[in-house]
């Protein structure tokens, strides 16, 4: 192995993705898996996140799958706890769990979709960082990346749920990355543009155009293929980053 290789190397080392049954988030875990890391794969579908770790498995990597609902805390203190009894530690978090909403106007938005959206997009997410911040760095540090969207930076009309619980979790990026990188946690995020996802499938299912638009609004012309995330998503996780933290990184076909 190189010196460059070695910059991406995740031998050894303990990665936790959430929603890793699908879409973005199951590329990146098998992606960190091709890179050398076990790798806990959770979400709240049990039967898809198994086939996943056994993918990974496959690999030759220790793997786990495990049902969780990141919007409920007592649900990610256990999570958290499992992963430390059952692989002593956790260098990799990736915050790829959230949901996106139906195209709605804000004066139809309700009080339970505003709690929903932020439980799930923001609060959990930030409480699964903290919570495993707390134990990387009496261990020596790791790497936190969060997976927002181009809209929390480009927030659009109808989606403000989505965009606005995003963009707050942008802005946790940056105060994570304030208080723990000292420390030795780096913190990071990504924010992807249109990808041929299930959750772009179920926007399109919504309005029609919808793709057409999304893949229109990039110099690329095209939706992402969810394999593109894992190279910016392995240099955020990995010592190829040594230096960065703090920072945004927008993947989204030059849309922003």
């Amino acid at each position: 192995m190189n010196t460059t290789q070695q910059l991406f190397d995740l031998t050894g080392k303990v990665a936790l993705v959430t929603g890793g049954s699908r879409g973005l988030g199951k590329a990146i875990a098998l992606g960190f898996a091709t890179a050398g890391a076990d790798v806990i794969v959770t979400s709240r579908t049990l039967p898809s996140l198994q086939e996943v770790a056994g993918q990974i498995e496959a690999m030759g990597r220790r793997s786990l799958a495990v049902a969780c609902d990141v919007g409920q805390w007592a649900e990610v203190d256990r999570l958290v706890d499992t992963v430390y009894e059952k692989f002593g530690r956790c260098d990799v978090l990736v915050n790829n769990a959230g949901i996106v909403q139906t195209m709605t106007p804000l004066t139809q938005t309700s009080e339970e979709m505003f709690d929903r959206f932020y439980g799930v997009n923001t609060k959990g997410p930030m409480h699964l960082a903290a919570a495993v911040a707390n134990r990387m760095i009496p261990a020596g540090g790791g790497s936190i990346v969060n997976i927002v969207t181009m809209g929390g930076l480009r927030p659009s009309g109808y989606l403000a749920m989505y965009c606005s619980s995003k963009a707050a979790l942008i802005a946790l990026t940056r105060s994570m990355a304030d208080e723990w990188s000292i420390q030795g946690v780096r913190v990071n995020a990504i924010a992807p543009g249109p990808f041929l996802t299930e959750m772009l499938e179920d926007l399109a299912s919504q309005q029609e155009g919808f793709l057409e638009y999304c893949e229109n609004v990039t110099m690329l012309k095209r939706a992402g293929q969810p394999e593109e995330i894992v190279g910016p998503a392995l240099f955020l996780a990995s010592q190829a980053s040594s230096y960065m933290t703090g920072q945004t990184i927008s993947v989204c076909g030059g849309a922003i």
